[in-house]
């Protein structure tokens, strides 16, 4: 098919750009469709919402055997905004998989009538503020939740697949906007409202300086395609090196702070807490793969020339971002309101630190081949974040409907009540870590430590083998929480009581959650038994 404008004719490969269509159709229907249902059929978007993203990610399939091109310059046709290689193929694989474990988890909270009792139990008998909050929090509007979240995850499954600066800006920004929006949906809450707006001001402030590092880039060479840029900073006018090198800062700063990299990480654990948890568990999945497959393009593929500046940045953005979030993960006070959903929160920081290792260590590779190697690393570990850490937050979601405080003591004795929930997150807290049976989490981090050294970053591997070890304290922390005797537990000789935690036992679990759990524990025990498959995926993605 081609499409005319300005009497060249270029032509449109549909089915390399189907999959983020697909997602921005399906958000158009969605909000359509909720002009005209009844509320009693709202369900039904939800349903849609998921089918669509299934679509979506299906479409792939028949994009993971080559390499399409589309919206190319008539003058150059090597020189194109949207490619569907196998880098874009494999990240858009990770966002619509993720986006569709979210919907998923986002069901019993969306329509969830019977939310008004979720603060019954432990948080309604305390009388605690935070169970009222809770209940509301079950009360979303459900066309605008199925859009926004539709809408950004289009605008995250496009973003891989630029070529450009300006299409990599708008897709970022199609992914965020809808975001903030997300975040601040539950109507009437304060910790929604603040959460929505310091991620909101924070958010434009990296994009207006990542705007001025792109002007910056094309001020110098004249161009905004990635492999044009590329090509211009390997010569560019000795003049123009000091508005080259600003400007390929700046444009970093706006991925920076996608990746929750320090210093720009601050607004994750309010905003964490603040959302909804699903909204939360799209964030620190969908969010990262956006940040870091937008700074993987920006330094592999624009800035190879000035490996030397953006390097040792990353390099030293990766040794900070993982101290800082192990460190307050750590201090993590278990009575704490919100504290599990905190520690998720700053764990992905430390994880984020994780993730920017292997980028750093394509600046400092000799070759192409090398680089490629380094930034399948990074792919192959985001893979696996994705999966356990999807899991976690829906082990989460599924305690906060019987505990709406959110503190890592409500999880003690999980087990006694619901023992593939309790084992499901402490599998899931061991691939994090690191740890057996969590074996595709050690992988992983293998590999990335590999990549460190093969480009003889050994302070940075040092770096993260210690950070690594403070990590294990409370991850194993939180698991030992789950396998301990109730907190109210009666004494052997007492007369039998109810326990302390009945609701965790006799209230039903939506099968959408248990299906969100239940997949990820799958994949991660699949991923286990065979991780050299994960890298075997990610290596494909060579850019």
């Amino acid at each position: 098919m081609t499409a005319l404008a300005g009497g060249y004719v270029q032509s449109v490969d549909w089915l390399a750009i189907a999959p983020p269509t697909v997602a921005a159709v399906a958000a158009l229907a969605v909000l359509v469709a909720d002009l005209f249902l009844a509320e009693r059929n709202k369900p039904l978007l939800g349903w849609f919402a998921t089918a669509g993203l299934a679509l979506a990610a299906l479409l792939l399939l028949p994009l993971r055997a080559g390499d399409r091109s589309t919206f190319c310059l008539t003058s150059d046709p090597d020189v194109c905004s949207y490619r569907a290689d196998e880098f874009a193929v494999v990240i858009q694989f990770l966002v619509l998989g993720g986006a569709l474990l979210t919907a998923l988890l986002s069901m019993s909270t969306v329509h969830n009538r019977g939310s008004k009792d979720a603060g019954d139990g432990e948080a309604g008998a305390a009388g605690h503020a935070d169970a009222g909050d809770a209940a509301e929090g079950g009360k979303l509007p459900a066309g605008e939740f199925w859009f926004l979240l539709l809408s950004s995850a289009a605008g995250a499954a496009l973003l891989p697949a630029s070529r450009d600066l300006a299409t990599l800006v708008v897709a970022l920004e199609v992914a965020s906007l809808p975001a903030f929006a997300l975040v601040g949906l539950r109507r009437g809450d304060r910790l929604s409202s603040e959460a929505a707006l310091k991620f909101f001001l924070s958010s434009v402030t990296a994009t207006a300086v990542m705007l001025m590092g792109v002007s910056f880039v094309y001020a110098a060479t004249g161009s905004l395609h990635l492999s044009r840029i590329a090509a211009a900073l390997g010569h560019v006018d000795p003049r123009l090196d000091t508005l080259a090198q600003a400007g390929v800062v700046l444009t970093l700063v706006g991925f920076a702070f996608k990746t929750a990299a320090v210093p720009f990480h601050f607004w994750v654990p309010d905003t964490y807490v603040g959302a909804p948890i699903p909204v939360a568990a799209y964030l620190s999945v969908i969010g990262k793969a956006v940040g870091f497959s937008g700074l993987i393009l920006v330094t592999v593929l624009a800035f190879p020339a000035y490996a030397d500046v953006w390097g040792p940045a990353v390099a030293v953005l990766a040794a900070l971002t993982m101290t800082a979030g192990n460190v307050a993960a750590l201090r993590q006070r278990p009575e704490r309101a919100h504290s599990a959903v905190r520690l998720l929160a700053w764990s992905s920081v430390g994880q984020a630190g994780y993730l920017l290792v292997p980028i750093a260590a394509a600046g400092y590779a000799d070759s192409s081949g090398d680089a490629a190697h380094a930034i399948g690393s990074t792919v192959a570990y985001a893979l696996m974040y994705a999966a356990v850490n999807l899991g976690a937050f829906a082990v989460v979601a599924l305690v906060s409907r019987t505990h709406p405080t959110g503190r890592l003591s409500d999880y003690r004795g999980l087990y006694a009540t619901r023992p593939l929930a309790a084992l499901a997150l402490g599998f899931f807290l061991l691939c994090l870590a690191g740890l057996p049976p969590g074996v595709i989490g050690l992988f992983a981090k293998v590999t990335v430590f590999s990549a460190a050294v093969d480009a003889g970053l050994g302070w940075l591997a040092v770096v993260m083998a210690v950070n690594v070890v403070i990590a294990l304290y409370y991850y194993l922390q939180w698991t030992a929480v789950l396998f301990r005797a109730p907190a109210g537990a009666p004494a052997p000789a007492a007369e039998p009581t109810a326990p302390a935690t009945p609701a965790l036992a006799t209230r039903a679990v939506p099968a959408s959650l248990t299906a969100v759990i239940g997949l990820a524990a799958v994949l991660g025990v699949a991923l286990s038994g065979a991780p050299q498959l994960v890298l075997r995926f990610a290596s494909g993605a060579l850019l």
